[in-house]
């Protein structure tokens, strides 16, 4: 079978350029609601308000579809949970013949404080379980990823305890007003590129 890498680059022709795939990384189940590592259902969440619509369940997870500026949309919350994230990712953009470069991935970050977003075009995994399955199911890493700081205030060894555990009473204060943010970040990307909004947003 063609890896989604080779596939997009057999058949570039029947891509469309003005659909974007934008995911949010989470673990789906109640006992993972507002946890830091959930941030991106939060800030997606925010933008399925934001442009009006409803997500439906479907294969590998919940789908939102809708038009945004003369763009085609589909919003995905993966069901595979975290380490299993590529694989509703390569399905999704296959299925809709949606390249790459129009994937957008908003994902928690332990390198950054907390609140801080950060634009990237590209890069490594950065130690992200839900980045490295995309990576390596698309054998790709060229594909934007918008990162929400969650900060480091732990132990190494009570990594995974942090990651999964809620916001503390002054982060839930501020986290609907930085999810809305960052759904100003996603929208600029697609209204005027990443690299303005990187210049605007970083």
């Amino acid at each position: 079978m063609l890896s989604v890498f080779k596939y997009f680059r057999k058949n570039s022709s029947s891509e469309n350029s003005k659909s974007f795939l934008i995911v949010g990384l989470g673990n789906v189940g109640l006992e993972y609601e507002n946890t830091r590592h959930n941030v991106g259902f939060e800030i997606i969440n925010k933008l399925s308000k934001k442009i009006e619509g409803s997500f439906e369940t479907q294969k590998y997870g919940e789908i939102h579809k809708s038009k945004y500026g003369g763009k085609q949309l589909f919003l995905l919350k993966p069901n595979t949970f975290m380490n299993l994230s590529g694989k509703a990712v390569k399905y999704w953009l296959s299925k809709e013949k949606i390249n790459s470069k129009n994937l957008i991935v908003i994902v928690d970050d332990l390198n950054l404080d907390f609140g801080i977003s950060r634009l990237r075009p590209n890069g490594s995994d950065g130690g992200h379980n839900g980045l490295k399955s995309i990576i390596k199911s698309l054998n790709n890493s060229k594909f934007t990823r918008l990162r929400f700081g969650i900060g480091n205030n732990f132990k190494k060894e009570n990594q995974v305890d942090f990651v999964l555990s809620k916001w503390n009473n002054d982060e839930s204060l501020k986290i609907d007003e930085l999810a809305i943010k960052n759904v100003e970040i996603i929208l600029s990307i697609l209204k005027n590129g990443i690299e303005f909004s990187m210049n605007k947003f970083n």
